[in-house]
């Protein structure tokens, strides 16, 4: 008796939401939050503690460019892999090499060691940056098609879960250890990803691996253009550069901010961060749901309305004093809006790549992403504090201070470009999945 294909392979909620590679992309985006946040929160943290002035800190951001040319070496990811497979051999480097590098800035000090810090600093965006070519790819091989929306959404509020590690057990800890204590304790939080990467078998591909190294370089962008067109990939690119622009500046001195703001390290770790915990992951899930009933164009725009209102309470906490409530509700709102935000973009970025060249063009397409968290937030403590940035000891220019709540109006009207692009790139009239 002949069977409906419909009843035999549609799978039910329970299954869609608990089978294992929708669990497998909680540990994947643990994993890969987990060092950038020690870059973004900790680190920032542990220098402005250290009596390093925010202009500094700010500029710091810099040693984030590995996550802007990522692309660069991902063709080696496409292209080669030793006995663990093409994913998994760059999955196990990297968290090892992630694992010995990040407990070194605990022997460091933050007013005599700053060219060291800067270049460990460098050393582990590379790793970072290397773990994310291979987990993007590893992920979007792992993931059914009808499955890459909940699957973005898990990775993405796990990677946004890491952060309260660096940004608040890491910080708790350092009001009763030592930072070598604490950032050893902090790079063990790497072992989930480490024992994953060693223990799951490497997806099959779905088509052949590029046959050689110039194919894996050029391929990728040849292809992307030839399938979207110039003005259309020109459009796409523009539009992954300035979608998250607004909230990328906005959460860049976040630490800071709380710790000028009068709040003590304690209160950020309780309060700022785990406050947004719970909204992050009542956002995700009402994400993946939003995403299916409104289409993936529909919810970029909806979820990127709520990514930008939510700017608007740091500029409204810069005078709002000291206040506890004050503060759990902005982060509340922040991890709730851009969480929602992120989720739908992630998985826009995903199905934009080709499954023939997926680390290479989801490289491209991230590291497009990084570009503003990377070159505006090195310029963020100079809006805040304002000064002269110099180059071999000339003055290029002058920025006068903005101030706290100037700079989150600025913020805020950063992240209106991107929206303005979903005109052109995910039209309202237009719904996908």
């Amino acid at each position: 008796m002949p069977h409906s294909p419909s009843i035999m392979t549609t799978p039910s909620l329970r299954e869609r939401l608990l089978n294992k590679r929708i669990l497998l992309c909680i540990v994947t985006g643990f994993s890969s939050g987990l060092p950038l946040f020690v870059l973004i929160s900790l680190l920032s943290a542990w220098l402005r503690e250290g009596g390093v002035d925010l202009k500094a800190i700010g500029l710091l951001a810099l040693v984030q460019f590995p996550y802007i040319w990522k692309f660069v070496w991902a063709p080696l990811c496409d292209r080669y892999g030793l006995g663990l497979g093409r994913r998994r051999t760059w999955m196990l480097f990297s968290q090892v090499a992630l694992i010995a590098t990040i407990p070194l800035f605990g022997w460091l000090s933050p007013l005599t060691d700053m060219a060291q810090i800067t270049g460990l600093a460098i050393l582990v965006a590379l790793f970072s940056a290397t773990q994310d070519i291979a987990i993007d790819a590893y992920r979007r091989e792992l993931l059914k098609d009808e499955e890459m929306g909940l699957g973005n959404v898990v990775h993405v509020n796990a990677y946004k879960i890491a952060g309260l590690i660096p940004g608040s057990l890491s910080l708790i800890l350092a009001d009763h250890l030592s930072w070598p204590w604490v950032y050893g304790i902090t790079a063990l939080f790497m072992a989930p990803g480490l024992l994953m990467t060693l223990m799951v078998k490497e997806p099959p591909a779905s088509v052949q691996a590029p046959g050689t190294l110039r194919q894996a370089i050029i391929e990728p962008f040849h292809e992307f253009i030839n399938r979207k067109g110039w003005g259309s990939a020109l459009y796409v690119l523009a539009f992954i550069f300035f979608y998250k622009l607004g909230d990328s500046m906005a959460t860049s001195l976040a630490t800071p901010f709380y710790l000028d703001m009068g709040y003590s390290k304690t209160e950020i770790g309780m309060i700022a961060k785990n406050a947004g915990l719970w909204p992050n992951v009542i956002g995700g899930i009402l994400g993946g749901i939003w995403m299916i009933r409104l289409g993936m164009n529909r919810a970029l725009w909806v979820f990127g309305v709520l990514q930008a209102v939510v700017i608007l309470g740091f500029a409204w906490l810069a005078t709002a004093g000291h206040t506890l409530p004050g503060l759990a509700s902005v982060i509340a709102a922040e991890a709730f809006g851009v969480g929602l935000g992120t989720s739908a973009f992630v998985a826009f970025t995903a199905t934009t790549t080709h499954p023939a060249y997926t680390a290479t063009q989801f490289a491209l397409f991230t590291s497009l992403a990084a570009t503003p968290r990377t070159l505006a937030n090195s310029l963020t403590g100079f809006l805040v504090e304002g000064g002269d940035i110099q180059l071999g000891g000339s003055t290029l220019f002058h920025i006068d201070a903005l101030g706290w709540e100037r700079f989150y109006h600025l913020c805020f009207a950063a992240a209106l470009p991107g929206m303005l692009l979903l005109f052109k790139v995910a039209p309202w009239s237009r719904s996908t999945r």
